[in-house]
């Protein structure tokens, strides 16, 4: 799998994040605090590791109530201004989003139709319309169909 996470990748994160990358080793490590809130959560991303039998990239948010991962993330999305990177794993027309916010929210979608996000949102129920939304950032970086 190639690895989308080279030296200049992690910095355009640190942009959006408004936080700079600890390097540890294997990862780089982002913790980002929202003091109006009381929260926080640690964004690790893990370029090209080992994943079972194969390698590829590896995402994990460490909440205060939650740990999300999404394994063999295959791109991401940086918006400056909504302050949020949209991290995307594909696999057989699904795909799955793992949203990290600057103000220390964090948000997963895992699953969707790829079809969702080119579809007409308003004949979605609100439940399905929120996921074909917030992914559809993503759409420009998917591999044609």
């Amino acid at each position: 799998m190639k690895n989308v996470f080279e030296k200049q990748d992690i910095q355009r994160i640190s942009h959006v994040l408004g936080v700079k990358a600890k390097f540890k080793g294997n990862n780089y490590r982002f913790e980002i605090v929202n003091t109006e809130r009381n929260n926080k959560i640690s964004l690790e991303i893990y370029p090209n590791i080992p994943i079972g039998a194969r390698e590829g990239n590896l995402i994990s948010v460490y909440a205060q109530c939650a740990h999300l991962q999404l394994h063999f993330c295959t791109g991401y999305v940086v918006s400056d201004m909504l302050g949020e990177v949209t991290f995307i794993g594909e696999s057989g027309g699904k795909l799955s989003g793992l949203i990290v916010e600057k103000e220390a929210g964090c948000s997963l979608y895992s699953n969707v139709d790829r079809d969702i996000l080119s579809g007409d949102f308003i004949t979605l129920g609100p439940e399905i319309m929120l996921s074909g939304v917030a992914l559809s950032l993503a759409e420009d970086i998917l591999p044609e169909k």
